[in-house]
């Protein structure tokens, strides 16, 4: 079976609320099935039954009941309880209308280190299973008391010997103990009865903690999925490729957004195996244009930032409010017909080898697709909802019927200062949306994400993560803090930042400083300490000082960078050189640029 094929599941414990909320996100997002997570159903206030109504009614299958915990290698008199128990269960699963029972490697203190004893009374369980129509899906915890490990549950599966008795494999048990998924392939495949999927970021951390809140769907962690699930449908695997990912952060937000970034997963996941039926992503070029919604009290304020910046206004929109700034190929659009809250990235287009392709795509990863308002005579732009709701747009600025042609000619008037494009963005994600907006942009623009990187800010830690195309033309700075809340913190909850690239960032600045660029300074201190960790030529750190210019280096080339004030409230400009095969963001600076924004009252 090919995982184009596959049914896609979502175990409910994946998702927030009530099992009714779950069941009902569930199904909006195209899931196939659920694995109903005993704790939600012992919550609700429906009978098994009629979940299992509902559950027909929304087009769910329920693939699995789960958890059953601590049966195995136990005395006879708490295996005679466990016996009773897991009848009893199987009553409730007769109602669900659900055949497989999960099974964990047991914790119990009652449990002894015996291998035959429980294969024996697990043989034992899987008849009185049978009996019911009921199969038993033994999975090893990474934590188990004495099965731990994939290899270890399949050797008492085997000498079991029980129809009836197969394995459930979860990618966080095996992976997360850095086993070896490549032996999988030799279990025959009708004994793989279930397969769970997590991913998670690489932590030296209790693996029960690791387990417990920090998994997050495939394509937002550090595992290597795609060759796991390879090997597991190698190996014959014929159920569902079914979610449990328990996350703080997923089991606290809506359910609806949570199962629609689950399912792009899952899609996302397939794509990877080469099975996916998803149009390809196709190339991007760089960054088109970044729009920004400005007020009537900002826009001044942008406008004349823009020209210190040797920006030009070259074109208006033929029919709506907007103003065309340019410099070099980087291009700003200024919107002054969005609400009264100072200035903010309201959109972002990317220059794509095929936008309605890229529209398409976008589409059948369950991107909001987002209604836009033309003249017969202007471009009509595809554009999506980002999960912080910025647009993104797919164009061609280049075609003769490209979005240029909605802008009549201005006079363009003023010195350009050597910015030569836009180099990348770097947008604030609510701390709940951090994990999911890597993914999107993964998933549907086809970026890749580099690691997550954290570093100390004047207002506490802050995680970055870049996702950039191959040729590094488009790229975006995904940042997030967790905690921004009362008097004590920042006036800029989540600052957005435009980098324009420039080929000599001290004639830049200089030149910018010369028209009246509301550049930010940058204290001594901060030369002083360079001086001591780069030792960069005393020449060059004199001209860094004179115009507050920022440095970084690493093995494969420099960067030189400066930033703007911040503007309307919450956006402000960088100007990035990058000498080398520099690829970084100069994040080991950010908190020395935060602290000299606080220090101008324009936190960020």
């Amino acid at each position: 079976m090919s995982s184009t094929e596959a049914r896609r599941s979502i175990a409910t414990v994946c998702l927030s609320g009530t099992l009714e909320d779950k069941l009902t996100a569930a199904a909006r997002a195209g899931f196939d099935g659920v694995e109903i997570f005993e704790n939600d159903l012992v919550a609700s206030s429906w009978s098994a039954k009629e979940i299992s109504e509902h559950c027909a009614e929304l087009g769910l299958s329920i693939d699995l009941y789960q958890p059953f915990r601590d049966f195995e290698a136990v005395p006879p008199d708490v295996l005679a309880r466990n016996l009773r128990r897991a009848e009893l269960k199987f009553d409730v699963m007769d109602q669900l209308g659900v055949d497989t029972m999960l099974v964990c490697s047991t914790v119990s203190p009652d449990a002894v280190d015996d291998d035959d004893l429980a294969a024996e009374q697990l043989h034992l369980l899987a008849e009185r299973a049978a009996a019911r129509g009921i199969r038993i899906a033994y999975e090893a915890l990474a934590w188990g008391r004495f099965v731990n490990t994939y290899e270890h549950s399949w050797r008492i599966v085997r000498r079991a010997a029980h129809p009836a008795l197969g394995l459930c494999l979860d990618s966080f048990h095996i992976l997360s103990r850095g086993s070896d998924p490549a032996a999988i392939r030799t279990i025959p495949g009708e004994k793989l009865f279930f397969l769970q999927l997590a991913d998670a970021p690489r932590l030296q951390m209790d693996v029960l903690q690791w387990s417990r809140h920090h998994r997050l769907f495939p394509g937002q962690g550090a595992f290597d999925l795609t060759a796991f699930t390879g090997h597991v449908l190698a190996a014959g695997y014929r159920g569902p490729l079914s979610l449990e990912v328990f996350n703080d952060v997923f089991r606290q937000a809506d359910p609806g957004p949570a199962a629609v970034d689950a399912m792009r997963s899952l899609l996302g996941l397939q794509e990877t195996l080469g099975s996916a039926d998803l149009p390809p992503a196709p190339a991007l070029a760089g960054h088109a244009f970044v729009e920004l919604a400005a007020d009537a009290s900002a826009e001044p304020e942008v406008a004349e930032a823009l020209r210190g910046l040797g920006f030009a206004e070259t074109g208006r929109h033929r029919s709506k409010p907007v103003r065309l700034w340019q410099q070099g190929t980087a291009r700003i659009l200024l919107n002054s017909s969005g609400p009264a809250t100072g200035a903010s990235v309201g959109a972002v287009a990317v220059e794509s080898a095929d936008p309605v392709a890229s529209a398409r795509r976008a589409q059948r990863l369950l991107a909001p697709i987002l209604p836009r308002s033309h003249r017969v005579d202007e471009a009509d732009l595809s554009a999506i909802a980002a999960p912080d709701g910025t647009s993104v747009f797919f164009c061609r600025t280049g075609t003769a019927d490209g979005w240029l042609g909605d802008f009549t000619e201005t006079p363009a008037v003023g010195e350009e200062a050597g910015v030569t494009g836009i180099d990348h963005l770097a947008l604030t994600q609510p701390f709940d949306h951090f994990d999911e907006a890597a993914l999107f942009y993964r998933a549907v623009l086809g970026l890749e994400p580099e690691p997550v990187t954290e570093f100390a800010a004047p207002f506490g830690l802050v995680r970055s993560r870049t996702v950039a195309d191959p040729s590094g033309r488009v790229r975006i700075a995904l940042e997030s803090a967790l905690l921004r809340r009362g008097e004590w913190a920042p006036a800029v909850r989540e600052p957005q930042r435009i980098a324009l690239s420039t080929g000599d960032a001290l004639a830049s600045a200089r030149r910018m400083r010369e028209r009246g660029a509301p550049l930010l300074e940058i204290p001594g201190n901060y030369y002083d300490d360079l001086d001591a960790r780069l030792a960069p030529d005393p020449s060059l750190l004199t001209a860094l000082r004179q115009q507050s210019v920022l440095y970084d280096r690493d093995e494969r080339g420099e960067l030189l960078h400066f930033f703007t004030v911040v503007l309307g409230g919450r956006v402000f400009f960088e100007v990035v050189q990058r000498i080398g095969g520099y690829a970084g963001d100069g994040a080991v600076n950010s908190p020395v640029r935060m602290a000299a924004h606080r220090r101008q009252g324009r936190d960020a």
